[in-house]
């Protein structure tokens, strides 16, 4: 892809026009059309493809491939993308929460710092956390933020880290010195072969839309729409890729089924 052209090829991927100028209106347009239109899904994984954290990659598979991908994937393509555009962008590492408010490993997450040529911010932004918050949200804050996915908080953590609070939950842990994307090599590592890892035991597969969320885990989807959840089951592989194909528009040549040994 030319270096000069895979910018608005990405741009037309998720149904946007170049900004005119890198602000806080354009940044919040950008985030929520790539929340809108690429999943967030673990698929790679479990169809036995590699991952590759290298910047022209993670493109590649969003852009050329019409694939989605983990945080590390998404927001390291959404980055590239951002700085493409004149926005100043410093990718963060952070740990996420999980049951009982223990933290994950270092570099669990990959988020991203963005500076603004319109005097806002810095401003955290997020296409790869999954059912998050749909804005960014202003790093500098300490009071509640609301969004339409929730009420957030950034809170002053041990060691000069910060904590983001959805509704009261924490989700993670922000470190705010910058990184690389080489940085997270280790962490995507962990998350696409340990078995201690979420992402080895299921599949997922979800993407924002207009009126809640659409998600398929296995062969079940579900659908959100303003809060009423709706499951439906699908008996048959034929009915798993057309729901790949129609909601979110992955054609997938075969069916991805949970490896029971990711590194085989």
């Amino acid at each position: 892809m030319r270096e000069n052209h895979w910018a608005d090829v990405y741009l037309e991927r998720i149904g946007a026009g170049r900004p005119a100028r890198a602000d806080a209106e354009a940044l919040r347009e950008l985030q929520l059309r790539h929340l809108m239109t690429v999943p967030f899904e673990n698929l790679s994984i479990h169809l036995g493809e590699d991952i590759v954290l290298e910047e022209e990659k993670l493109v590649d598979k969003i852009v050329t491939g019409g694939r989605g991908g983990f945080c590390y994937e998404l927001n390291g393509a959404f980055a590239a993308l951002l700085r493409r555009l004149g926005f100043r962008v410093t990718l963060l590492q952070a740990r996420v929460f999980g049951d009982g408010g223990l933290l994950g490993i270092p570099y669990d997450h990959m988020a991203i710092r963005v500076g603004t040529d319109d005097g806002t911010g810095p401003w955290l932004a997020d296409v790869g956390f999954g059912d998050h918050a749909l804005r960014p949200l202003a790093l500098d804050d300490r009071a509640e933020q609301r969004d339409p996915s929730g009420v957030f908080r950034l809170q002053v953590a041990p060691g000069g880290d910060l904590d983001l609070v959805r509704d009261g939950s924490p989700q993670f842990r922000l470190d705010l010195r910058p990184r690389v994307v080489a940085d997270f090599r280790a962490g995507a590592w962990y998350h696409r072969t340990s078995p201690d890892s979420h992402f080895t035991r299921s599949l997922v597969c979800s993407r924002c839309t207009a009126t809640g969320r659409v998600t398929l885990g296995g062969r079940t989807l579900v659908t959100t729409v303003r809060g009423e959840r709706h499951e439906t089951p699908l008996d048959t592989d034929a009915e798993v890729l057309a729901a790949y194909r129609e909601h979110f528009g992955l054609s997938l040549s075969r069916v991805p089924v949970v490896r029971r040994n990711p590194n085989a």
